[in-house]
């Protein structure tokens, strides 16, 4: 009777038991895809918590100075930002494979390279007689056309399709770059066509409409409609849409227009190429250049100033111990915005109509102050978005673009003058950029103490420093170097 009492004891203690190993089970299968999901967001690089994710502007604050041989004031505005690139040793940087450029440049789209994207090219090649009258009345607006890509499609940030234009060469140079590269390594990539520059007759709602996808320098996300016609519709001459305006005026007799573009490198601190830089019939700077006082290195001409408003602001607080005061305001000197958000624009119109910024962080600033009292929209350019993305893409196509950062990456400032010059120049002579000994200089030809060269996630300059010995050893840019 005892053993019968006890039964449901018994009965009772096995389903507790069996309960309690249910329970177990399932505790341990959740915490197995917890596991599972953390690793695989680990291995897809997803924000995890506590992770910085990039601001929606594209721009951020870094809390020390941004070092860069082209342009270390390119501080990131916005948020507190302080990523660096890992410090590897220089190697030979892959770049993309080879483009077999398409037949005609009417849809400028790469055949290979790239993995080519689905986007919409647009065509103005058959945009009729290009005068350089003021107005420019006999140019049809750009047209769109529809392109497939020979390969797998890219993500659509990448966007390797651009526009293109028919503009005569302003020269009759028989050893132009442009008749050189087709046969070098970079002769596929190199779009011939590619506006760099825009101007009035580019807006268009169609235009606004492709170019509202990429975000930054990259195109016109985030830019108003408004704010795009009331800005570029005063860059409406030939003095806006081309890069040597005024070769005409300067040429003396040459056949061939030879460019100097100097960057801010430590290298040229007692280089004694003050003489020569100037003799070149165009002089490209950027950013915080420092002149006075340092002629006999870096001379003393500046026929192009490229920048962009961040750029030029952060320059203008970083360096006025050193001497800056602003970019060099000249007769011959003419203003290259690089548009990396709508202050660009609005600085931009306020120059080209001699009126207070409207808004944004520059509101009420006097253009003048910056360009000069005679400035004026014929010493005002801006370059065209599809150009920056062109030599992102194909030119200084970093990892960064494979990171969470992709967004905020872009070639630096140095980097897009100095390309723009082999794309606009018949010959280019490279000063101050960054070279494989760059340890042994200071960051600035001005630094009155050595600072070292750093690197951070915006720019990649080693892919950009591989970049140059490439260009020089094709025989496309002469870089100055010290052996």
């Amino acid at each position: 009777m005892a053993s019968t009492r006890s039964l449901p004891a018994r009965v009772n203690n096995t389903m507790t038991g069996m309960a309690l190993q249910r329970r177990l089970l399932v505790v341990m299968g959740t915490a197995g895809c917890v596991l599972f999901v953390y690793i695989l967001c680990l291995n897809l690089e997803w924000p995890l918590s506590g992770s910085i994710v990039p601001p929606r502007n594209h721009h951020a604050t870094m809390t020390s100075t941004s070092s860069n041989s082209q342009d270390s004031e390119e501080l990131l505005d916005r948020q507190s930002y302080t990523h660096r690139w890992p410090p590897p040793p220089v190697t030979s940087t892959p770049q993309p494979d080879r483009v077999t450029q398409p037949p005609s440049l009417t849809t400028q789209t790469a055949a290979k390279v790239l993995k080519t994207t689905q986007n919409k090219a647009v065509d103005v090649s058959k945009s009729g007689s290009r005068s350089d009258s003021a107005g420019e009345a006999g140019i049809r607006r750009p047209t769109v056309r529809p392109t497939r890509g020979a390969g797998p499609t890219e993500p659509p940030f990448i966007g390797d399709s651009y526009m293109s234009e028919d503009v005569p060469p302003q020269t009759n140079c028989s050893d132009s770059i442009q008749g050189r590269v087709k046969d070098t390594e970079f002769g596929g990539r190199f779009l011939e066509h590619i506006p760099v520059l825009q101007w009035a007759k580019h807006v268009t709602q169609e235009q606004h409409q492709r170019l509202r996808q990429y975000p930054g320098a990259h195109g016109w996300g985030g830019i108003n409609y408004n704010t795009l016609v009331e800005t570029l519709s005063v860059l409406n001459s030939s003095a806006n849409r081309q890069m040597l305006n005024d070769w005409e005026a300067r040429w003396n007799k040459s056949a061939c227009s030879r460019c100097a573009v100097v960057g801010n490198g430590g290298i040229l601190k007692d280089s004694q190429k003050g003489k020569e830089i100037d003799g070149h019939h165009y002089v490209f700077r950027t950013n915080g250049a420092i002149i006075k006082d340092f002629e006999q290195d870096v001379g003393s001409r500046t026929t192009h100033y490229t920048f962009s408003t961040n750029t030029l602001m952060n320059s203008m607080r970083s360096y006025a111990g050193a001497g800056y005061r602003g970019p060099p305001v000249s007769k011959e000197t003419r203003y290259i915005f690089l548009p990396d958000h709508d202050r660009d624009y609005l600085l931009m119109k306020a120059a080209a109509t001699h009126t207070p910024v409207a808004r944004g962080p520059e509101r009420n600033k006097d253009p003048s102050r910056y360009f000069g009292e005679d400035v004026s929209a014929e010493k005002l350019k801006m370059y065209h978005p599809d150009f920056i993305r062109y030599l992102r893409n194909r030119f200084l196509r970093s990892n960064a673009l494979k990171t969470k950062y992709k967004d905020i990456y872009r070639p630096s400032t140095g980097a897009v003058m100095l390309l723009a010059a082999l794309h606009t120049c018949d010959q280019v002579s490279a000063y101050g950029f960054m070279t494989p000994d760059y340890k042994n200089y200071s960051d600035h030809y001005y630094d009155s103490n050595y600072h070292p060269v750093g690197f951070f996630i915006n720019h990649d300059l080693r892919l950009e420093m591989n970049l140059w010995q490439q260009l020089h050893q094709a025989g496309l840019i002469r870089l100055y170097m010290r052996h």
